[in-house]
């Protein structure tokens, strides 16, 4: 096991996938991490939840966002090394995705401004009409700190696994114009300018075939603000992305696509996250695990270091190797999303593997994180448990990664949907037949099979144990073999 790559996750990068395109970039950006960047990513978590102004002297309403310069200046030394702008000029996710992990490394919570950039990027570049790509496409891929950044809100207060039943925020049409009226309850990147925002069309029915998507800016046409930032969220972590609850009043609003496509861009937009999620969650997994690694072989216990002691050195390779697996499932699914990432609906049968795979991926990459977290944390001892010696942030951060685009509840359960609807199970096991052995492959066919027959009771409440061992044996199909 070749603990030094622990140390940078470039390095580790390179040692999973060989030759990486833009690799001087990407070192760069990793250095200025190194240099300044985790300095002012602790500061900022330990600062805690970033105010809100709301208003100026005079008393007009501007809702302003008050982080640090050197917030900002992290922020965009992502968007001006490629987050968003490389992704259009390549028509390729992946190097964005590579320099996610990096930026996830040191501060998963900053990867989040990123990604919902580079998600509302897409959708009106996909579905947008040439105006709205000229007005705010354009904004969002630009190369210096005139940058501007976008959003995803869907949750409301109820919940945002159902969105079909939760969605109460209503878009109306007059004269032409679309106007949204609601409340969005966890808003991530509220200082965006610009966020996708979905809702239900006035008069339509109460299922996801109401719900559209649509591009809601940050300032109305005569300048004023087009919608309220009514509080910001004290997180536990995730503290370099403000969070915030907003109201919507008949805030001026731009359909992207066709109405009735609205549930599929929507979810076309939580893949892009769902992919990053699992980057970010192996990153932060690794950053964990180096720090252990660290630790152990300075700290002394029985006359010697304690990663000498057979136990700890045991567990330090069965997660390095957890790493690598994870990361492996991990950039399979975004692979798979390079492949399809531009396709509309009606989807391709390889859009519908993919949805399986970012489901396992996501799953088991945030649970990954949180109890490699959590054992770091152990390695450390009584010291891991206090704020000064900075462990036990991994773990906070962890925590929120596994609920952020879907819990694990719902991972299960859209797995499961895709695999009885669209036989992604089928495709899976077809994709991994030259991967794996037969007999390994035909138990877990049959098993799977056997399980989707089971009544509707019994197959949600058996479901997790066979969706783990899913991802788990997909995962060692596609992990090369030492």
């Amino acid at each position: 096991m070749n603990f030094d790559t622990l140390q940078s996750p470039l390095d580790f990068l390179q040692h999973q996938l060989g030759g990486i395109a833009h690799e001087q970039a990407l070192r760069i950006y990793e250095s200025s991490w190194e240099e300044e960047g985790k300095a002012i990513s602790a500061s900022i978590d330990r600062n805690g939840t970033p105010w809100l102004r709301m208003f100026d002297p005079l008393g007009k309403r501007i809702d302003e966002i008050l982080l640090p310069q050197e917030y900002w200046k992290l922020v965009k030394n992502g968007y001006k090394t490629g987050a968003v702008w490389r992704v259009f000029e390549e028509n390729s996710l992946l190097t964005s995705y590579l320099q996610g992990y990096i930026t996830s490394f040191y501060d998963p919570g900053l990867y989040c401004p990123h990604t919902v950039s580079l998600a509302t990027a897409v959708s009106i570049e996909k579905y947008g009409t040439e105006t709205l790509k000229q007005c705010f496409l354009s904004q969002l891929l630009k190369k210096d700190d005139t940058v501007s950044q976008g959003a995803t809100w869907m949750t409301e207060i109820k919940g945002g696994s159902d969105l079909g039943s939760n969605t109460e925020t209503l878009a109306t049409l007059r004269k032409d114009k679309w106007f949204i009226n609601g409340e969005k309850y966890f808003c991530s990147n509220v200082q965006a300018e610009m966020a996708l925002v979905a809702a239900r069309i006035e008069g339509s029915q109460k299922n996801v075939r109401g719900l559209a998507l649509f591009l809601v800016p940050k300032v109305c046409q005569d300048g004023n603000l087009n919608y309220n930032i009514r509080r910001i969220k004290n997180k536990i972590a995730t503290r370099s992305v403000a969070t915030g609850e907003i109201e919507l009043r008949d805030s001026e609003a731009y359909l992207l696509g066709r109405p009735e496509m609205g549930i599929y861009l929507i979810m076309e937009v939580l893949n892009i996250s769902r992919v990053a999620n699992s980057m970010a969650s192996m990153a932060l997994a690794q950053r964990a695990l180096y720090d252990a690694w660290c630790f152990a072989r300075q700290r002394h216990a029985f006359a010697k270091p304690i990663i000498e002691h057979g136990l700890l050195q045991q567990q330090f390779t069965d997660r390095f190797r957890q790493l690598r697996g994870g990361f492996t499932l991990g950039w399979e699914a975004a692979k798979m999303l390079d492949d399809v990432w531009r396709e509309t609906p009606p989807y391709s049968e390889r859009y519908h593997l993919f949805r399986l795979l970012a489901h396992l991926s996501k799953y088991w990459s945030a649970e990954f994180a949180v109890q490699t977290a959590k054992w770091a944390i152990e390695v450390y001892g009584g010291i891991g448990v206090l704020k000064e010696y900075g462990v036990e942030r991994w773990l906070r951060e962890a925590m929120i990664l596994q609920i952020w685009e879907g819990t694990p509840h719902r991972q299960i359960l859209d797995g499961l949907e895709v695999m009885e609807r669209k036989g992604a199970h089928i495709l899976l096991f077809d994709y991994l037949q030259d991967r794996t052995s037969k007999t390994t492959l035909k138990t877990m066919r049959n098993r799977v099979e056997v399980h989707l027959k089971l009544p509707k009771t019994e197959k949600e409440a058996k479901s997790e144990a066979l969706f783990s061992d899913l991802a788990l044996f997909t995962m060692n199909a596609l992990t090369p073999k030492p």
